[in-house]
């Protein structure tokens, strides 16, 4: 699994990072970046809970 973040709408409210730390992180301008790619197996569940509670809906599951 990969995710992808949308910086057209990332608001850098960091809802994916303070939910999946050890694949999200903030960049320097406040962004989400993805850190672990491909996403670990053991992290999918984080990161689809991450995902639903974008509230910009920047992020994206790719298979």
């Amino acid at each position: 699994m990969r995710v992808v973040v949308n910086l057209d709408r990332c608001e850098g409210n960091a809802f994916c990072v303070n939910i999946a730390p050890e694949v999200f992180e903030l960049s320097y301008d406040e962004y989400a970046v993805v850190i672990t790619d491909p996403v670990p197996v053991e992290q999918e569940t984080l990161v689809e809970q991450a995902i639903a509670a974008c509230p910009r809906a920047a992020l994206s599951r790719e298979d």
